[in-house]
């Protein structure tokens, strides 16, 4: 379903406020470590449709970095791993109403959704780009106006291009990105607001189709990436940090990165496994 609106720079605020009233409304009863020990079974809501990160391959088997970064902690942490898919705009919501006990899912750290989950040190980075074609004339935020952008709804790039975009933009929030991918293969519009590795995946299917690929035009947020543990949780908030930090300095972390995004974590997300 494919929904738009014109510039509304109070969305995203809008958003959070509902999570937070969620969040006040029906306190968090996520698993603790030792229910998750207990159980054997440890709960990841992942949204599978925001390649590399979350995606099936073609034998419909879950992939992409955050499956196996999930993978590797539940394995870790000696029980089965049990993914829970979501969207975007569901994954905070999904831990706080205990349908899953932590979130693996491209989420971004920043201050409003701290005020409602605790995260766990960087595993992995993201950026938050405009992408188009070359031939756009697009060199800052200001060249948007009059323009079209597609986005996933509830996403940080959603919230980074509706906070910074000029007036006049059009922004076409679709459900995830998987969504507004196909709306830019099938020539809906032409310029993105997503992950540099989301622009990869969208260029090898514009390939298929004969279009040319998209470029990042503006960078508009360097963002660290954080595992999602209910509040009042800390023994499985540690073990998350531990499980990290042990998995940074195996390098196991790193492998897992380069192969979906063709290249290295950051220089200070790996020196938290020193």
């Amino acid at each position: 379903m494919i929904t738009s609106f014109p510039p509304n720079r109070g969305m995203a605020a809008l958003a959070l406020g509902a999570a937070a009233l969620l969040a006040a409304a029906a306190p968090a009863h996520a698993n603790t470590l030792e229910q998750v020990q207990q159980q054997k079974t440890l709960r990841v809501a992942i949204d599978l449709n925001a390649p590399p990160y979350g995606m099936k391959d073609a034998s419909l088997k879950e992939t992409g970095s955050d499956v196996e970064t999930a993978q590797l902690l539940a394995k870790d942490l000696g029980v089965r791993l049990e993914i829970v898919p979501t969207t975007q705009a569901n994954r905070i919501p999904f831990l706080l109403t205990n349908k899953a006990d932590v979130v693996i899912s491209s989420l971004t750290i920043t201050p409003q959704r701290q005020e409602v989950v605790d995260f766990t040190i960087p595993y992995a980075a993201i950026q938050s780009v405009i992408a188009a074609p070359e031939s756009e004339a697009i060199s800052s935020m200001k060249d948007l106006a009059g323009k079209t952008v597609m986005t996933a709804r509830g996403t940080t790039n959603d919230a980074n291009v509706t906070r910074l975009a000029p007036a006049g933009t059009n922004i076409v929030r679709f459900e995830n990105d998987a969504t507004a991918m196909t709306a830019v293969t099938s020539g809906r519009g032409n310029i993105y607001s997503g992950a540099p590795a989301i622009i990869a995946s969208l260029n090898k299917q514009l390939a298929e189709n004969g279009k040319p690929p998209l470029v990042t035009k503006v960078v508009m947020a360097t963002s660290m990436l954080g595992i999602g543990v209910a509040k009042n949780n800390p023994q499985l908030l540690e073990k998350m940090n531990e499980l990290i930090r042990k998995t940074l300095k195996s390098g196991e972390l790193n492998a897992i990165y380069r192969k979906y995004h063709g290249a290295d974590l950051p220089a200070e997300i790996v020196a938290e496994g020193k």
